[in-house]
């Protein structure tokens, strides 16, 4: 397993090693103990899924405000997706800033996006599979979204015209959002 960081603060790549056979291969998702040397120290409260039938679909950009922030644990389990995240911590030097890392479940990576990030993704395949542990219980009272195609943010989708839920079409922009106040150092 490799840790990589990413440009913002606090987002990191990691890219498992899967030990293979003429049978397959075995591959170890998650390692409390190397995430720990990494400097990521989490609990995992929850796990899930979701199944995107169509390439070209956006989904997101999502967020929870405190105390549901969420740290995650993102990956590819079938196909390809541009995963984005923008920066929405109060007092970040990197406000509203945005990342991406390309999951390929071929290529076996992940990225860990901290509390107080939008994410969401673009599938680059159809029938992409996401899977994403989080640190925090879902709570719908306090979940947020910020424009997927926001100018100010300038995210370099691979699509101009998605698939998207008529929810995310209307998400406020980065100008009508308050900054998450989520400790980031």
């Amino acid at each position: 397993m490799k840790i990589e960081k990413r440009k913002l603060p606090g987002v990191h790549e990691i890219t498992l090693a899967p030990r293979g056979d003429h049978r397959g291969y075995f591959m170890r998702l998650y390692d409390k103990q190397i995430f720990a040397e990494a400097g990521i120290d989490r609990s995992w409260l929850q796990e899930n899924e979701a199944r995107t039938e169509k390439r070209h679909t956006v989904r997101g950009l999502h967020f929870q405000r405190p105390p549901s922030a969420e740290t995650k644990l993102i990956r590819a389990s079938q196909g390809v997706v541009l995963d984005v995240f923008v920066d929405l911590r109060a007092g970040s030097p990197t406000y509203g800033q945005w990342d991406c890392v390309e999951l390929d479940a071929a290529k076996h990576n992940m990225v860990l996006i901290p509390r107080g990030f939008a994410h969401g993704y673009c599938t680059l395949s159809d029938n992409s599979v996401v899977t994403y542990k989080v640190d925090s219980m879902y709570a719908p009272t306090l979940e947020g979204g910020l424009r997927w195609n926001d100018p100010q943010v300038g995210i370099a989708w691979p699509v101009s015209e998605p698939i998207i839920s008529d929810r995310d079409k209307v998400q406020p922009l980065l100008t009508e959002l308050e900054p998450i106040a989520e400790a980031w150092a």
